[in-house]
């Protein structure tokens, strides 16, 4: 898969969904996207037992675990790090609206079955899976399935970090990874189209970091001071039409 900025080449590095908000992300060769973003992508989201939106800035640890969905078939597997795995057709029951950041509400059902109480026990507290009503509506952004971050912006943050290895892209947890670009040579993609596969996306506006992107995205551990060292080296940017808008988690 490629995209392009007039002439410029512009290589897709990897492409990445999380089919549960705040689980692990999983890698993919291609996906279809569709102007809601990717089908199964954040096509479920956890609250806790107020109804409150839960991700991993408060549930580091959910990042332990993989998960799988099949949206024909409506199966879902969720794989925890002892190695057990939980499969099956998911059956949904009453419906709950869940205040995104209290900028929206999201309608949905909740996942009856062994779902919730599996996750609950896995992160100690009481947790509730569900499933929106319309797809797409899991995103953070409204209206806004995708997000592309660049190699060259994650090297870029290495080395005003100090760091001698590579940042890992998935701390951002955005869509796709370009490379081919100069480093935050995404962030003046703002306003414009960019082809991507077949697709054309227009670029609604840059994305807001927030403390996920401190934590190790394989055990949820903070591990780099990403935000300190953000503010420290890239200058505040504008974004077009919009505030700055939450990363996917």
């Amino acid at each position: 898969m490629g995209a392009t900025l007039g002439q410029v080449p512009v290589h897709v590095a990897w492409i990445s969904i999380a089919p549960v908000k705040g689980l692990a992300l999983q890698q993919r060769e291609s996906v279809r996207l569709e102007p809601y973003g990717v089908r199964e992508n954040r096509r479920f989201h956890l609250i806790g037992e107020d109804g409150r939106l839960l991700n991993g800035k408060q549930l580091a640890p959910l990042v332990r675990i993989s998960s799988e969905w099949d949206e024909d078939s409506a199966r879902l597997a969720l794989g925890f790090p002892d190695g057990n795995v939980l499969e099956g057709h998911i059956e949904l029951g009453d419906t709950v609206s869940t205040s995104f950041y209290g900028r929206r509400q999201v309608e949905g059902r909740l996942v009856v079955g062994p779902w919730s109480a599996a996750l609950s026990e896995f992160v100690g507290q009481p947790l509730r899976l569900v499933q929106p009503n319309e797809l797409g509506a899991g995103i953070d952004r409204a209206g806004g399935g995708v997000s592309i971050l660049s190699t060259a912006s994650l090297d870029a943050l290495g080395e005003a970090a100090g760091v001698s290895d590579p940042v890992d892209g998935r701390r951002f947890r955005m869509l796709f990874e370009v490379d081919g670009i100069a480093p935050h040579g995404e962030d003046d993609w703002a306003g414009r189209r960019v082809a991507i596969g077949d697709a054309i996306v227009r670029i609604n506006g840059l994305v807001g970091r927030c403390a996920v992107t401190s934590q190790n995205p394989d055990t949820g551990v903070p591990d780099l001071s990403t935000l300190r060292v953000i503010r420290k080296y890239l200058p505040i940017r504008s974004t077009v039409g919009r505030p700055p808008i939450r990363p996917t988690a």
